[in-house]
């Protein structure tokens, strides 16, 4: 036998699918930790959105996003990390529109880590859902394992003409052809705070004191941000809400994103939790068939008063 063999006993090799096994659930402890030092978690109130994209061009000026034209969104090749989707129901002039901000979901069972060949995205200390820019190269599998369809391909090296150049954040790596990228909820506006919390001797990040741009630029305070670790900021108390749930919960990803639903659609017996699209559409024409009866009920009333002479 070759000295550079390793000899390898029987009965150990009986063992080695178990020890596999228990590696494997080590590492599904979300984010590799056995618990976060913040788990940044984004609240939307689909009461208070109205549609006015403001979160959406905000992210493409804070995270250096280029604008790739008609043609290459017409074939899919889009760059935006946040799309709003927009729900039409009933018809002229009886006409609602529901909106529903988009971005990754920073997932703590993510899919898209266990997909990836090099490691290039994985969860970090704070329950963020990374990307390692130098270490992708570009399989696109996380984009395929992703269910969100939150994940974008560089399919050029972008440039921008001058002056438009100027207004690029210098915070911001440029993503080069082959890289694949999303939604970092800010991360350098994250790392900013975090210092700033350092040199002043202070040990946490104040709840308010970090907001990523889509939050920020909201007209309606729709977008919340902080730290769900901390049972008195304001994420903590919205995700307790009745009107919470996930975007495609029954995959159980354990998104970091939470949807607070519009106040007038019904509140299930789920205590509150809605799971998946289907579910959004199946509220939808709940509101569609009371919309109907309260419209059917007024022409009632009003035939009953002409007929009265009131």
């Amino acid at each position: 036998m070759s000295k550079k063999t390793k000899y390898i006993d029987p009965a150990d090799r009986k063992t080695i699918p178990e020890r596999i096994k228990d590696q494997l659930a080590a590492y599904r402890v979300p984010g590799y930790y056995e618990k976060f030092d913040y788990h940044w978690t984004m609240v939307i109130d689909l009461d208070r959105c109205n549609g006015c994209g403001s979160c959406t061009t905000a992210c493409y000026a804070e995270n250096n996003l280029p604008v790739v034209g008609k043609s290459e969104v017409g074939i899919g090749r889009h760059m935006g990390w946040l799309r709003l989707e927009r729900y039409v129901e009933g018809e002229y002039p009886d006409v609602k529109v529901r909106f529903l901000p988009v971005m990754c979901q920073h997932c703590d069972s993510a899919p898209c880590e266990l997909g990836c060949p090099v490691y290039a995205t994985y969860h970090n200390q704070d329950g963020l859902n990374v990307q390692v820019y130098n270490r992708c190269v570009g399989t696109y599998t996380c984009a395929t394992y992703c269910p969100y369809d939150v994940r974008r391909f560089n399919w050029y090296t972008y440039k921008w003409d001058t002056p438009l150049e100027q207004q690029l954040s210098p915070e911001v790596t440029i993503r080069e052809m082959g890289i694949m990228e999303k939604c970092s909820f800010c991360i350098q506006r994250i790392r900013g705070a975090k210092d700033t919390a350092k040199d002043d001797g202070r040990r946490r990040v104040k709840d308010g004191e970090v907001s990523p741009a889509c939050g920020q630029s909201c007209p309606t305070g729709a977008i919340s941000f902080g730290d769900l670790n901390d049972p008195k900021s304001r994420v903590s108390i919205l995700a307790k809400s009745k009107r919470r749930y996930n975007l495609l919960g029954d995959l159980n990803t354990r998104p970091s994103v939470i949807y607070l639903r519009r106040v007038q659609e019904p509140l299930h017996a789920s205590a509150g939790h809605e799971t998946g699209m289907a579910a959004a559409h199946n509220t939808i024409a709940e509101h569609g068939s009371t919309a109907d009866t309260a419209h059917a009920i007024k022409d009632t009333h009003g035939k009953k008063t002409q007929d009265g002479g009131h």
